[in-house]
C-alpha cells in the first residue's frame, strides 16, 4: 500500500532513524483522547513493550491533539510523532536556503502555539497561570502568545520579501523571452537526475531520498536547436501532505503558473506509481494553472532501467532513465516542439547584408540556428528562431530585409 510505504520512507529519510517494525490499525477521530479502541491499543501497547529497542512510535496520521499525544506517550514510555512533525523534521535536515529555513519556521508556528496552550493549561492548573510579569500589565503567557504572533509576522514580511525578489526575476527572465520549464513530480521521482542530465550542470547532486529539493531552483539548459531554456526544479509531492507544510511552501509552487511548459516525472518502478499520478494532477488542478499549461503537461515515465523490457501503455508519455541517458533524445525534441508551440516562437531565414548589423543583432535578441554565408553579394541567409516581439522589432529597425517561413 502507498501509505505504508511512505511512511516507511518517511522514517527512513531521518538521520539515524530506523523502522523496527510496522502495523496497520483502524483509528478514531484523531482528535479523541485515544485514536485506537481498547482492543487495538492494548495490543499496540504489548507489542512495543516487547520490542526494548524502540524509542519511539510514528503514527501516520496527519496531526495528532496534544492530549491524544501525551497520554500515550505515558502508556508507551516513548515519544510519538504525527506525520506533521516527522515531515517537518525531514524538512529541516534539507533546508539549504534562507527562503526554504522561513518557510520551516513559519510551519513551526502552529506547534509552537500549540505547545504554548499546553503550558498555559498546566500553568493555570497550578495556579501560576495568571502572574503578571513585574508591572508590565500582561502575564507571562500573555507574552509568550504577543512574541509568537511578532516572530510570525516578522517570517511572513521576510518571505514577502523574497517572492517579490523571485517576481523581478521572473520580471527579467520574460524580458530576455527565455521559455521557462518546470520539472514536477512525487517525491523521489528523477527530477533533479533529469535535470543534470538534460543541463549538465555540475551543480546539482541528486540524492535518493524524500524531500531532497525544497527549494524552487533555476537551471539553463539548451534544446537541440541551441534554443537557450531554463529548467525549473520544485519541491517534490506527498499525498496527504499536512495542510500547515502545504500553506508554508505554497509560494515555492508561484513559479508553476509562470512557466511555458510543465514535464510531470514519474519513477515508474514505484509499485503505486498510478497513485502517485493521481496524486500530482490534483495538486496542480488546484494551483489554478492556465487552461494552456495543464493540457500541454509532458508525462515523463523515468527509472525504466529497472523493469526489464518495458513497455508504456500509455502512448503520449516518453520513457527514460534519466540516470542512464536513456530517452532524452526523444524528450528533448518532444519538449522542443512544445515549447515553439506554447511560446509562439517562430523559426525563419533571413538575409542579412553582413556589413551591417543585422547578424550581430540577431546573435543577442533570437537564436541563431545556421548561418549561409554567400560570398559573392556579401549576403547571408540566418536561419532563427525568434519571437514574434523581437521579430517586430527587427523589422522596424531593418525594415528592407528580407525574411522567410520555414518549415
Amino acid at each position: 500500500m502507498l501509505v505504508i510505504a511512505e511512511a516507511v520512507a518517511l522514517i527512513n529519510t531521518l538521520p539515524n532513524w530506523t523502522v523496527l517494525d510496522q502495523i496497520i490499525f483502524s483509528t478514531k477521530a484523531p482528535d479523541k483522547k485515544f485514536i485506537f479502541g481498547k482492543g487495538n491499543l492494548q495490543i499496540l501497547t504489548e507489542k512495543i513493550k516487547g520490542l526494548p529497542h524502540i524509542t519511539a512510535v510514528f503514527l501516520n496520521t496527519e496531526r495528532l491533539s496534544s492530549l491524544t499525544k501525551k497520554e500515550l506517550e505515558d502508556v508507551w514510555g516513548v515519544k510519538v510523532f504525527d506525520r506533521y512533525t516527522i515531515v517537518l523534521n525531514i524538512f529541516r535536515c534539507n533546508a539549504r536556503t534562507k527562503e526554504a529555513k522561513l518557510q520551516i519556521a513559519l510551519a513551526e508556528i502552529p506547534l509552537l502555539r500549540t505547545n504554548l496552550k499546553n503550558e498555559t493549561s498546566q500553568l493555570d492548573q497550578q495556579r501560576g497561570g495568571s502572574r503578571y510579569i513585574m508591572g508590565s500589565g500582561e502575564t507571562f503567557m500573555e507574552m509568550q502568545y504577543r512574541l509568537l504572533k511578532e516572530k510570525e509576522f516578522k517570517i511572513r514580511k521576510a518571505l514577502e520579501k523574497l517572492r517579490r525578489k523571485r517576481s523581478v526575476l521572473r520580471t527579467q527572465r520574460r524580458r530576455r523571452e527565455f521559455p521557462v520549464i518546470s520539472v514536477m513530480g512525487y517525491t523521489n521521482c528523477g527530477k533533479t537526475t533529469l535535470i543534470k542530465a538534460l543541463t549538465g550542470d555540475s551543480g546539482l547532486h541528486p540524492q535518493d531520498q524524500l524531500f531532497a529539493t525544497l527549494d524552487i531552483t533555476a537551471h539553463g539548459g539548451y534544446l537541440p536547436s541551441h534554443l537557450a531554456v531554463i529548467y525549473v526544479d520544485t519541491i517534490g509531492f506527498l499525498s496527504e501532505l499536512p495542510h500547515d507544510l502545504i500553506e508554508s511552501f505554497s509560494a515555492t509552487l508561484e513559479d508553476v503558473a509562470y512557466s511555458d511548459l510543465i514535464v510531470h516525472v514519474r519513477d515508474i518502478s514505484h509499485p503505486e506509481t498510478v497513485l502517485q499520478k493521481a496524486s500530482v494532477l490534483s495538486v496542480l488542478k488546484n494551483l489554478n494553472l492556465p487552461s494552456h499549461l495543464l493540457d500541454s503537461i509532458i508525462e515523463v515515465h523515468n527509472k525504466v532501467d529497472l523493469i526489464e523490457g518495458y513497455q508504456s501503455t500509455e502512448p503520449n508519455a516518453i520513457a527514460i532513465s534519466a540516470l542512464l541517458g536513456h530517452g532524452l533524445e526523444e524528450l528533448r525534441g518532444k519538449i522542443e516542439k512544445t515549447v515553439l508551440k506554447t511560446t509562439g516562437k517562430k523559426i525563419l531565414t533571413i538575409k542579412v547584408n553582413l556589413a551591417g548589423p543585422q547578424l550581430s543583432w540577431l546573435y543577442k535578441e533570437a537564436t541563431v540556428q545556421e548561418v549561409d554565408v554567400m560570398p559573392e553579394d556579401g549576403t547571408a541567409n540566418v536561419k532563427v528562431i525568434i519571437s514574434n516581439s523581437a521579430l517586430g522589432k527587427y523589422k522596424n529597425i531593418f525594415p528592407q530585409s528580407q525574411v522567410i517561413l520555414c518549415n
